[in-house]
């Protein structure tokens, strides 16, 4: 594939400058016409692989800036976050759109780590493309390999770019078998790395038989014929390379012309390639430097030529409001109004800050929409509709917003001020508004329990959790009404220490405690209970007495009330009082202030005043009598107990097991899922799972996952003190 197109747009821009020291034209917004003439493409990868750093060498090759930022110091375009320059990593999604050849390509930058996978699957949502970024310096993650699978599972289209080439200790020829090896046969390099002064100074085109020299470091680098020598070199890989593109060519006859050595026509093969890209069943190779600039010109063409636009991509599932099916919408301009709402963010100037993906019709200026949310309710996110005015639209550039007067199908953009709009959202027409089936996300599974540092700022705390909660879908707010803790199940250590600096950011005075795990309490043995509440202190007094019996029920059988009494020693009108009393008590708890459960409590006797006994006598008398008869008793405390499934690779199966019994665990199956993969069923106590999200992914290198439901209580060993 010839790159000169690419490199005089490059050098066309290279010129360009604006009133920032760094970004040029800053303020002029990116708006597209035609979807034809749009690419959105998903930058993946395991975290430190490069993926920032190589978007500021497109931007800085494109000329979109001046400069390339660093992630050291926080300057750079996509990882704009303060928590992402907090840590040192992208957190979040972020857009970055350029224009190359007058195709606008909407870049994704999405986090590597898996705390945020969240974000990840967003891009992948909004994106028609998935540019896998693998470090020729550490090679390929295992999470990375599950994510190449995730997208093949869809025939999303795929290219691998390998970074940090100018690294010392960068290896390109072990990284690409590592790819081959992972990823499969078809994905094969359509350049090879030249050396000039012991480094990669520039890439030599498999089909074009050219090198594109970028020794110079100059935005727009040269290019000559390959020399006899590099020629031979690459002569293996070329003819992999093409004998690659024949398999997928539709003409039969490439082959038998290949093989009786014919020169096939360059152009011919780009154009088979292409399409191959483009469906998915190719996925070419090219290595890259971010610090040197090497590759960016044969990417940014890749990204043109190869990605396909959104209209060859089919539209999510959608339905009207009562659940029909919406018909068969595309990706037209012209069509009934369908947009997504992708991430939600918060400014403190312009308040919620929505990154839409239209996929049909066009949003515009001024422009009254509906927004509906369904399907998260199981997330606290509550199904929700309203009609709302859609005031600026923006493209982003990072955190700068810009203004564009519209957004087309297939296009991106940011609104704000949408006060009802949620990640996950439907954006449709007034008139006729559509529901877009939500896609996949992560359960939570790494509990934080928080308390405000006061009460004033336990209003604080409830509506920044709000704004947070609206825009991060694998967050789960949840306030226990046994433990009154109110807990946030987060995606792992880092998710947590994002959402915990935001909302510090926003004023919150807030602290962390332990996590109490819900225990119930049970009768271990029958008892019996005398209740005396007798009061005298002048006029109207208070009298009730009553005596009961306690049984222990089987487990699940929850609560039973008999009443034996007999002879009218309690009248019949103050029996659902004692039952009402001991329910309370039992609410609150008679040893360590858990929930009793599985009991039966008979009344067999009691005594009544005809002036002073009452319903609320009753009830007091009813507790007395539960909290003498545990006192009496024994009591003993229930965990609860959680059925586990995870999803390990063979090798690390005898480690999990092992930590497994170590959490007094039972284990109820093994069985292999494929593909190196085995899925270990196990029950296990709750307090042993608090922080199992953070320890399995060390157990497992990273590729462990785990799903859990609650199946019952059980009694707590007598040698084991659960906090």
């Amino acid at each position: 594939m010839s790159v000169k197109s690419t490199k005089e747009s490059v050098r066309a821009a290279g010129g360009k400058n604006g009133p920032d020291a760094r970004r040029a034209d800053q303020n002029a917004g990116i708006a597209a016409s035609d979807p034809g003439r749009i690419r959105n493409v998903a930058l993946v990868g395991h975290s430190g692989a490069g993926k920032t750093m190589l978007i500021e060498a497109l931007l800085a090759a494109n000329g979109m800036i001046t400069r390339k930022g660093s992630i050291v110091d926080g300057t750079t375009v996509s990882d704009s976050d303060p928590a992402a320059v907090h840590q040192q990593r992208s957190v979040t999604l972020s857009l970055v759109p350029l224009m190359v050849d007058d195709v606008k390509v909407n870049l994704m930058d999405t986090p590597g780590y898996p705390d945020f996978i969240g974000e990840l699957r967003a891009g992948l949502r909004a994106s028609d493309a998935a540019l896998f970024v693998v470090s020729a310096v550490d090679g390929i993650d295992a999470t990375t390999t599950a994510l190449w699978g995730e997208c093949e599972h869809v025939r999303l289209p795929r290219a691998v770019v390998i970074t940090r080439m100018d690294h010392p200790r960068a290896d390109y020829g072990r990284t690409l078998a590592a790819c081959q090896q992972a990823f499969g046969d078809s994905v094969l390099p359509l350049c090879v790395p030249v050396q000039g002064d012991g480094a990669y100074a520039g890439l030599l085109g498999l089909l074009s038989r050219e090198v594109t020299d970028y020794s110079s470091g100059d935005a727009s680098p040269a290019t000559r014929p390959a020399d006899p020598d590099e020629l031979v070199a690459a002569g293996p890989a070329r003819g992999t390379l093409i004998e690659g593109i024949i398999a997928e060519s539709e003409d039969e006859t490439l082959m038998d012309r290949y093989l009786d050595g014919e020169d096939i026509d360059p152009a011919a093969l780009a154009t088979d390639l292409e399409t191959a890209v483009a469906r998915g069943s190719f996925f070419p190779v090219l290595p890259t430097s971010a610090v040197t600039g090497l590759g960016t010109a044969e990417l940014l063409e890749l990204l043109v030529r190869a990605f396909p636009p959104p209209g060859e991509r089919s539209l999510p599932d959608m339905t009207d409001l009562a659940g029909e099916p919406a018909g068969n919408l595309s990706c037209d301009p012209s069509g009934p109004l369908a947009a997504e709402v992708v991430r939600t963010s918060n400014d403190p100037f312009l308040g919620r800050i929505c990154l839409v993906r239209v996929f049909s019709g066009t949003l515009r200026e001024d422009s009254p929409v509906h927004v509906g949310g369904h399907g998260l309710a199981d997330r606290g996110h509550q199904d929700h509709d309203t009609d709302e005015r859609v005031t600026h639209i923006y493209s982003p550039l990072g955190a700068s917003l810009r203004p564009v007067p519209y957004c087309v199908a297939g296009d991106l953009c940011a609104l704000a001020k949408l006060g009802s709009a949620e990640t996950g959202d439907t954006i449709s027409a007034r008139d006729m508004p559509l529901l877009l089936a939500t896609w996949e996300m992560p359960e939570p599974l790494l509990p934080v329990a928080v308390e405000a540092d006061s009460r004033s700022d336990e209003d604080a705390l409830a509506r920044s959790l709000g704004r947070i909660a609206a825009g991060d879908p694998t967050l789960r707010v949840d306030r226990n009404a046994e433990t009154h803790q109110l807990v946030l199940w987060c995606m792992g250590e880092a998710h947590a220490e994002v959402v915990l600096d935001r909302l510090r950011e926003q004023g919150v005075k807030l602290h962390t405690v332990d996590v109490v795990t819900p225990l119930r309490e049970t009768f271990a043995a029958p008892a019996t209970g005398h209740g005396r509440h007798v009061k005298q202190s002048g006029g109207h007094g208070q009298y009730a007495v009553c005596d009961i019996e306690v049984e222990p029920l089987e487990r699940g059988a929850g609560f039973e009330f008999v009443d034996k009494t007999v002879g009218g020693v309690i009248p019949g009108t103050f029996i659902p009082s004692i039952e009402k009393g001991v329910r309370a008590q039992m609410e609150r708890g008679v040893s360590a202030g858990f929930p009793v459960v599985d009991l039966r409590v008979t009344v067999v006797g009691g005594k009544a005043h005809s002036v002073d006994s009452s319903d609320a006598a009753f009830q007091s008398a009813g507790a007395l009598a539960l909290r003498e008869a545990a006192a009496a008793g024994k009591i003993q405390l229930l965990e609860p107990v959680s059925a586990v499934a995870i999803t390990v690779s063979d090798e690390h199966v005898g480690t999990v097991m092992s930590d497994l019994s170590g959490r007094r665990g039972r284990l109820t199956g093994t069985n292999s899922s494929g593909q190196g993969l085995t899925e270990i069923s196990a029950e296990v106590p709750d307090q042993e799972l608090l922080r199992y999200a953070v320890e399995l992914r060390a157990l497992t290198a990273g590729t462990g996952r785990f799903y859990r439901h609650y199946l019952r209580h059980e009694p707590v060993p007598s040698n084991f003190s659960p906090s």
